[in-house]
């Protein structure tokens, strides 16, 4: 039996619109599991990248809490969810925000010296990850503006995983690649899975989605419906057609 890494209860988020408060996410009781590849799938404002957000503590909810192992992260105050996430969580986003003046081996080590002073266990972390995504020193000394949008993404990941987080949360992380260097990100991301990384994915790519082993259906700011592919499957057209059925059967 998986164990439970992160709860909700009554998770709500409002925003106020023009004077009018707007209801993005309502009441949601949800629980994510170790070692799972969790995919948040919906409509345009259905509130995928809210729940994300709100999820991975870099939003507090408006009402409801959230809890991480036993503690209620959603009490934190800013300071508190600063070092959640530095801690626990991995991020990848659609655009990558690395950082243009620095080399990208520079840009992770950043980010890993924000959590731990071992400059050379950061490096060799670091390197042991780049050669996980496929990434030599031919690339991880350059600058990001001299690779590709594929490799700046792999090494989006590796900034993502250098500081071990129990979660990594992406949003779209394929949304701004071409076909050929999406499947490269798909296919490093699964890979950190199988490894034992539990992911939260927000997308609306059905390519994408089949990556995961839970499908989460989001809708008017509630999970619709869930749907559990299990462990992924190339080339699997049972797995094609079970999650093309869920969709269409929610509404997609």
């Amino acid at each position: 039996m998986k164990k439970s890494l992160l709860k909700t209860k009554q998770l709500s988020k409002s925003f106020s619109n023009g004077g009018t408060l707007q209801h993005v996410l309502k009441n949601i009781d949800l629980e994510l599991y170790e070692g799972d590849f969790t995919v948040i799938m919906g409509a345009s404002g259905a509130g995928k990248s809210t729940l994300l957000y709100a999820l991975s503590g870099m939003d507090t909810p408006s009402l409801g809490t959230i809890t991480f192992g036993d503690r209620v992260i959603s009490d934190l105050n800013s300071d508190g969810l600063a070092v959640f996430r530095r801690e626990h969580c991995g991020f990848v986003f659609q655009q990558i925000y690395l950082i243009d003046g620095m080399s990208v081996m520079d840009n992770v080590m950043a980010a890993g010296l924000l959590v731990s002073k071992d400059r050379k266990g950061i490096r060799n972390r670091a390197k042991e990850l780049f050669e996980a995504v496929g990434l030599g020193p031919e690339t991880w000394r350059k600058f990001p503006t001299q690779i590709s949008g594929g490799e700046a993404q792999r090494a989006g990941i590796v900034r993502a995983l250098i500081n071990n987080p129990r979660i990594l949360f992406a949003d779209e992380p394929t949304g701004a690649l071409n076909s050929k260097t999406g499947l490269e990100v798909l296919n490093t991301l699964t890979k950190f899975n199988e490894q034992g990384q539990s992911v939260v994915m927000v997308t609306h790519d059905m390519r994408s989605a089949r990556r995961g082993s839970r499908i989460l259906y989001l809708k008017d700011g509630v999970i619709l419906g869930e749907c559990r592919l299990g462990p992924y499957v190339s080339k699997d057209a049972a797995r094609h057609d079970k999650l093309s059925a869920f969709l269409a059967e929610m509404g997609w």
